[in-house]
């Protein structure tokens, strides 16, 4: 039976992981669609398509699909018509939370941003009710092995971005919302492509979080990305490396 049941474990642990990989892939191919519809559907002359196609070329999606996803936008076939729509809230322990999703039917969206809210103990507030506690900027991540910080440094500041810092994670080079693909395609002609490039929301406050509260919070970040709609979470809170690690354990 233990063997029999470990088998099992595998299956479903397996299972998930399919599940969560298909999501993620349904997400790019969206962002590829809403990209190419918006603009032009060459990559050349639409900087969000660029970024869209080299965030699913991470995700090992073969360009065939990225090709055909491509095509239906530009062919204006149904189907294809969404939406960008954000969300905001509270979720428990007063934590903002910011929802970024693109959605071909706002209800059903709506309804599953809120049950997600509503199940985490939190509460879906009005657009704009906590994006004050944030700033829109963007964010372009390099590898520390890219370059040496004044390297990088020095790049970052020829090409326009608002700050360059290194950090456990590698290079983080920010910039304004209006100058980020100027700055990535800057960047990228001296480093190579990065490892991501991308808007992002960063809070100006944060909440610490104990291990209880956190894993409240992280409860209502799994129930929202579970949404194929929800593209983006952003949320204001800390967790420190201790908590994290027992989290892990």
């Amino acid at each position: 039976m233990a063997g029999h049941s470990h088998a099992k474990n595998i299956m479903h642990r397996k299972g998930a992981q399919d599940a969560k990989k298909g999501r993620i892939f349904a997400k790019v191919i969206r962002e590829i669609t809403v990209s190419a519809k918006q603009g032009l559907p060459d990559m050349n002359s639409n900087p969000r398509l660029r970024a869209a196609v080299k965030s699913a070329l991470q995700i090992n999606m073969t360009r065939d699909t990225i090709e055909r996803a491509i095509k239906k936008a530009s062919g204006n076939e149904a189907g294809s018509d969404y939406v960008e729509v954000r969300y905001e809230g509270y979720g428990p322990y007063g934590v903002a939370v910011i929802v970024e999703t693109l959605t071909d039917n706002r209800n059903r969206t709506a309804g599953e941003v809120r049950t997600a809210f509503n199940r985490a103990g939190g509460a879906l507030g009005e657009t704009n009710s906590v994006s004050f506690m944030f700033s829109r900027l963007g964010v372009i991540r390099y590898p520390a092995k890219t370059a040496t910080e004044d390297e990088m440094l020095e790049a970052g500041i020829e090409a326009g971005a608002d700050n360059v810092e290194l950090t456990e994670d590698g290079h983080e080079i920010t910039t304004s919302i209006d100058s980020l693909f100027a700055v990535r395609d800057a960047m990228e002609a001296r480093f190579g492509t990065p490892e991501s490039a991308k808007f992002d929301w960063r809070p100006s406050v944060t909440v610490a979080l104990d291990e209880e509260k956190a894993v409240a919070i992280l409860k209502l970040i799994d129930l929202l990305e579970d949404s194929d709609d929800v593209q983006n979470v952003y949320a204001n809170f800390d967790i420190p490396e201790d908590v994290l690690a027992k989290l892990s354990a």
